[in-house]
């Protein structure tokens, strides 16, 4: 979660103030309707009572640019987008989204901190057509676990501020399950559509 140096809020506990004193004056951008952007923050303003006013833009860097000119005044974007603006100053990092720190922002607090139970994260992962041998799925999963147990591989990862999750088919089948429920449950409370 990050603004614009111009917002005159420098916590989120403040962002929330400012924001409840000015509904629907604060812009929100995101990589557009439905992106991962765009529901983490309504799933922020569900879980505080804020209005904010969603812009979709086509991509998370078409809406960086508007932050960084001052023309929105929050985003919640993948960390890989905006940690180069956020450490040059840019940017003013409020929280992240995840669970507990990053290791790219350690003095940065999560969005947990202040408003309890809050986690949202971005990740990406391979999947197999469904009829796959087993015997391939447990080879391919062995060889990424690997590649993700690699020091070098971790330390890439940090570099732009993800983490590795090394696990087994039967734990991503687990976690695509459940964000697959959260989400929906966040998309249809937000009336969020596509198109």
């Amino acid at each position: 979660m990050q603004v614009t140096p111009s917002l005159p809020v420098k916590s989120v506990p403040e962002f929330i103030a400012y924001a409840k004193a000015n509904p629907g004056r604060i812009a929100m951008g995101s990589g557009g309707n439905g992106s991962p952007a765009h529901v983490i923050g309504e799933y922020f303003k569900l879980m505080t009572g804020t209005d904010l006013t969603h812009v979709p833009y086509r991509g998370a860097a078409p809406a960086v640019t508007d932050l960084l000119g001052g023309q929105i005044q929050v985003a919640f974007t993948e960390m890989a987008t905006s940690l180069g603006h956020v450490r040059a100053g840019s940017l003013r990092a409020l929280a992240v989204t995840t669970a507990s720190r990053t290791q790219a922002l350690p003095d940065v607090p999560t969005l947990s901190e202040f408003i309890p139970g809050f986690e949202a994260s971005q990740w990406v992962g391979l999947v197999a057509p469904r009829d796959t041998p087993p015997a391939i799925i447990g080879r391919l999963n062995g060889e990424i676990n690997a590649a993700l147990g690699d020091p070098a591989m971790k330390a890439r990862f940090a570099d732009v501020g993800g983490v590795a999750l090394p696990g087994t088919p039967a734990d991503f089948g687990s976690l695509i399950r459940d964000e697959t429920e959260k989400w929906g449950k966040v998309i249809r409370a937000a009336h969020i559509r596509l198109g």
